[in-house]
């Protein structure tokens, strides 16, 4: 028996033909053997005698003649669909084969071939974050130089045991030497700069880190946010609902629970589930988010006193206040 030599070409690959056509060497042979049968066993048969017309020894002549040449071909048919099995068998592995080598293939051209943008923009975001790191660490280190400055200074006598800030020689308290902390700047300061080269907003902290409340809640502000920070929980990805300005004036008037519940306008079910999380297992995360709550609610009240409707809607806007509608509703503030 000899196998087809043909072979089929296609996008994928080249595989051999099947074997279920044309005539091979087996059909051949099978005929060859049947007519040897057919006229050796009726030559027999016509040669035997007269006792020929007995209708039984017709009976076993035909099966003579026939069955063993139906055994053949029977044989033949079996041969035959082996074969062409064997063959459909070869052609889908050769399928399969030419799939997985073109699928290696495209998987490393794309990976060869990456979009530039993908690669400039993951560029573009950790240079961002080296900014925000620099312009943080600079931020701090301005701080503790004044902070050193300001204990050098001449007159300045040691803070009280109560950490109170040191008084000139006369009484007069340092603060009172400088000008008011303005409502715009400490909504820039807690809103914190944008990036390492938001000169004004650097100005805005600056100021609010010179006055002793407004230190304590951006240092809290910015403990939290750092906190957050690290189950990848950032401000800019939020976008709350903002509520009216005289619903955060019933909150700087002492309100609470339901009657506020507008305040609590972050909706996102996935920085909620890390938050409530973190609070849970993690009791440094916990003392500071619950400072901070302490300190917003100080801060909101002194700066609701002189703040129009316009200031109160920026405040609510800021990266502080959306960490406030965050921790807040963790927290039960809202409930």
């Amino acid at each position: 028996m000899a196998d087809s030599k043909d072979t089929h070409s296609t996008p994928l690959g080249t595989y051999p033909a099947g074997g279920g056509e044309g005539v091979t060497g087996l059909e051949i042979s099978a005929a060859a053997l049947s007519a040897l049968w057919l006229f050796v066993a009726g030559l027999y048969f016509v040669l035997g005698g007269a006792e020929g017309a007995d209708g039984l020894r017709f009976l076993l002549a035909a099966m003579v003649l026939f069955l063993p040449v139906a055994m053949i071909w029977v044989a033949v048919a079996a041969t035959r669909a082996t074969r062409i099995m064997r063959h459909e068998s070869t052609r889908l592995q050769a399928a399969v084969d030419a799939l997985r080598q073109a699928y290696v293939a495209q998987a490393k051209s794309n990976q060869n071939n990456a979009p530039e943008g993908i690669s400039k923009k993951l560029d573009a975001i950790a240079a961002s974050q080296k900014k925000t790191e620099t312009a943080f660490a600079m931020f701090s280190s301005t701080r503790a130089k004044e902070q050193i400055a300001a204990q050098a200074a001449p007159g300045a006598a040691p803070s009280g045991p109560a950490g109170e800030q040191a008084s000139l020689a006369l009484g007069t308290p340092a603060e009172a030497l400088r000008p008011p902390l303005s409502n715009a700047d400490l909504i820039r300061a807690l809103n914190f700069p944008e990036t390492a080269e938001d000169q004004a907003g650097f100005a805005a902290l600056r100021k609010a880190l010179k006055d002793r409340p407004a230190a304590q809640f951006v240092q809290a502000a910015q403990d939290v946010l750092t906190l957050l920070s690290q189950d990848g929980i950032y401000m800019d990805d939020l976008s709350p609902d903002l509520a009216r300005p005289e619903i955060w004036r019933r909150f700087a008037q002492g309100e609470r629970g339901r009657a506020i519940a507008a305040l609590g306008g972050i909706r996102d079910r996935s920085s909620l589930a890390l938050t409530a999380g973190r609070m849970k297992q993690d009791p440094i995360f916990r003392d500071a988010a619950h400072h901070f709550l302490r300190l917003y609610d100080r801060g909101f009240a002194r700066f609701a006193e002189t703040a129009t409707d316009a200031e109160i809607s920026e405040f609510a806007g800021t990266r502080t206040s959306r960490a406030f509608m965050l921790i807040g509703r963790v927290a039960g503030t809202f409930n």
